[in-house]
């Protein structure tokens, strides 16, 4: 492991959450959001081609050829050293997507993203994680992402569907919570476990953000995704990629019905 990367696996163990200020340009994080752009008017106009998480906010999980930048992305030497020093050498990549708040967007409750695995809970060990990278310069009007350091490791028993908090803790992560402003170009990783919630996006602009979702061998996740890619596009990829996709190659892409709901995310705000 590189000094960066054993930094990125201290933070990610203590706070939940690591980044990688400029990892790539604001260009190339442009044409980064024009693609998600694209994707989600294409999924907008189709049953199933985006799952709500909220008032005016969805999220839309896409194939790798929809993205331009998809191998720069899981070739980025900060990605693979981090995941390699969390995750082990046989990492997969199970999930590409992106989460979008339109204005009017209103404050999430808080929560992780999926139940705490058992090797979590009886290893306390991160068998997955979650790079986000932002289309745009994030600013407060926008409502910027807001996680509660160091809870990936909470385990309470009366966390609704292994998720949520009940309300009564939430003071707890309003005094721990820290939000975020990333700028086009960063790269931020996390652990889904860690307590986190969108907040209301009181702006006149929409706030894209990429999710490349990344599994240790035993996490399971993808089962949860229908991330494919064409032979040629398959046969194009450098053997460094094809190492760690797992996915079906099929003859032609299907647009994808998204099936990761969050029960809880669809309800409404959070107070």
């Amino acid at each position: 492991m590189t000094l960066s990367a054993d930094r990125a696996r201290d933070d990610i163990y203590r706070d939940g959450i690591t980044a990688c200020p400029g990892a790539f340009t604001p260009e190339w994080a442009d044409r980064m959001r024009e693609d998600i752009e694209l994707a989600f008017t294409d999924a907008l106009d189709r049953p199933g081609g985006a799952v709500g998480r909220g008032p005016n906010r969805y999220y839309v999980e896409i194939h790798p050829e929809q993205l331009r930048g998809f191998v720069d992305l899981v070739t980025h030497p900060w990605v693979t050293a981090v995941c390699a020093a969390v995750l082990g050498p046989r990492y997969e990549i199970v999930e590409l997507g992106f989460d979008v708040p339109l204005p009017g967007a209103v404050d999430q409750p808080w929560h992780r993203d999926f139940p705490m695995p058992d090797a979590t809970r009886r290893e306390r060990r991160l068998n997955s994680l979650a790079f986000n990278l932002t289309g745009v310069d994030t600013v407060e009007a926008m409502g910027p992402f807001e996680i509660a350091p160091g809870t990936q490791f909470d385990d309470e028993p009366d966390f609704a569907h292994g998720m949520f908090p009940p309300k009564e803790r939430w003071q707890r992560y309003r005094e721990l919570a820290v939000r975020k402003y990333p700028r086009r170009g960063d790269i931020s990783a996390r652990s889904a476990l860690t307590i986190h919630r969108g907040t209301a996006n009181i702006s006149d602009t929409p706030r894209p953000v990429l999710v490349l979702g990344v599994d240790a061998p035993d996490a399971g996740n993808a089962d949860r995704h229908d991330m494919a890619v064409t032979g040629d596009y398959w046969a194009a990829l450098p053997q460094a990629v094809r190492d760690h996709l797992h996915c079906p190659v099929v003859d032609a892409l299907t647009p994808i019905n998204q099936k990761h709901t969050i029960e809880g995310l669809v309800m409404g705000a959070a107070e």
